[in-house]
C-alpha cells in the first residue's frame, strides 16, 4: 500500500509542477520555467519508477484476466509522461500543441478509469 501512496503523491506533485512550468513557459519566464521543468523530470522518474512497482505488484499476486488490465495502464501511464515533456518543449519553442494535449488528455481517462475504477488497488474497487 506505500507504493500506492507515494505512486499518487508523485503524480499529483507531477501535475502541479506540469502546470507550474506550462504557466511560466507561456509567460516567457523561460529561466524559471526551466529550473521547474528540470525538477519535473525527476519527478518523472519517481512515477515511472513507483508505478513500475506498483505493476510488479499486480504481475506478483493477481491472475491473468486483470493483467490485460494492468499493462494497458502501465503503457497509458508512461503515454501521459512522455507527452507531459511534449508539450513542455512545445511550449517552450512556442509551437502550437493540439494533437499532444489531446493524446494527454485520452491517456490521462485511461489511467483514470483503469487505476480508480478497475483495478483491485484502485480508490472504488
Amino acid at each position: 500500500m506505500g507504493a500506492t501512496h507515494l505512486h499518487i503523491t508523485a503524480w499529483a506533485l507531477g501535475l502541479i509542477l506540469f502546470i507550474i512550468a506550462l504557466v511560466l513557459y507561456k509567460k516567457s519566464s523561460n529561466k524559471p520555467a526551466t529550473i521547474v521543468h528540470m525538477i519535473l523530470r525527476l519527478v518523472y522518474l519517481f512515477i515511472i519508477i513507483t508505478g513500475g512497482l506498483l505493476t510488479w505488484d499486480y504481475f506478483q499476486g493477481y491472475s491473468m484476466p486483470i493483467l490485460g488490465e494492468v499493462i494497458v495502464k502501465a503503457l497509458a501511464g508512461i503515454w501521459i509522461v512522455v507527452m507531459m515533456e511534449m508539450i513542455l518543449v512545445s511550449a517552450k519553442k512556442g509551437k502550437p500543441a493540439t494533437g499532444k494535449w489531446i493524446q494527454f488528455f485520452i491517456a490521462l481517462i485511461i489511467v483514470i478509469v483503469l487505476g480508480f475504477f478497475r483495478l483491485p488497488m484502485g480508490f472504488y474497487f
